[in-house]
C-alpha cells in the first residue's frame, strides 16, 4: 500500500528536509516516527526538499508499507512520536503510480517581510525583517521577473532526473 502524507514543520532546528549524518533533519525525524508507529522500517520520498531553517506549511511525502491502518490512525499515531515542531496534517492512500514529486501539480513559496523599527520578536525565524524603508515598487518589479516559465539548466546537478529544465 502506498500512502501520501501532508507534513507541516518549523525547520528552525533542522538541517533541512533530506536525511544527513547529523540526524537533525525533518526526514530523519519523520522516518523514525513512522517506523516506530508501523513497527517496521519506513523510508519516505518528498515532493521537494527544504534547506536548513526553512519551514513547510504542506510538504507532501509518500511511502510504501504492508502495514494496514486507517489514514486517521497513520496521522495520529505518527504525530505521537514526532517532536512538537513537526506534524502530519493528513494521510491518504494513493495509487501505486503516485509519486509525490512527479505527481505534484504546483509548488508555492511564501516569503514574509516585516518593515519595523523593532525586530518582530514573536516571529523570529519565520519573518524577514528590515528596519529600513523597503521599496515596494522595486520589490514588485523584481518579483515580476520570477513569474512565468524559466530555463533552470544552470542550476541542475549532472545527475538530475527531472524531464525538463524549463519550469
Amino acid at each position: 500500500m502506498r500512502l501520501a502524507l501532508g507534513i507541516r514543520y518549523n525547520g528552525q532546528a533542522y538541517d533541512g528536509w533530506q536525511s544527513q549524518s547529523s540526524g537533525r533533519t525533518v526526514q530523519d525525524k519523520l522516518e523514525k516516527a513512522l517506523s516506530q508507529f508501523a513497527a517496521q522500517r519506513i523510508s519516505t520520498l518528498c515532493a521537494g526538499r527544504t534547506d536548513a531553517g526553512v519551514h513547510a506549511l504542506m510538504q507532501v511525502i509518500h511511502f510504501d508499507t504492508e502495514v494496514q491502518r486507517e489514514p486517521f490512525s497513520w496521522m495520529r499515531g505518527t504525530n505521537r512520536y514526532l517532536p512538537d515542531d513537526i506534524a502530519v496534517q493528513w494521510a491518504h492512500p494513493v495509487p501505486a503510480e503516485f509519486h509525490c514529486r512527479a505527481s505534484a501539480l504546483a509548488r508555492r513559496y511564501v516569503y514574509v517581510l516585516s518593515q519595523s523599527p523593532v525586530r518582530p520578536s514573536l516571529d523570529a525565524g519565520r519573518v524577514g525583517w528590515s528596519m529600513n524603508l523597503l521599496d515596494g515598487d522595486a520589490m514588485r518589479a523584481a518579483a515580476a521577473l520570477l513569474i512565468g516559465e524559466h530555463d533552470f539548466s544552470s542550476f541542475r546537478p549532472s545527475a538530475c532526473q527531472a524531464r525538463s529544465p524549463i519550469k
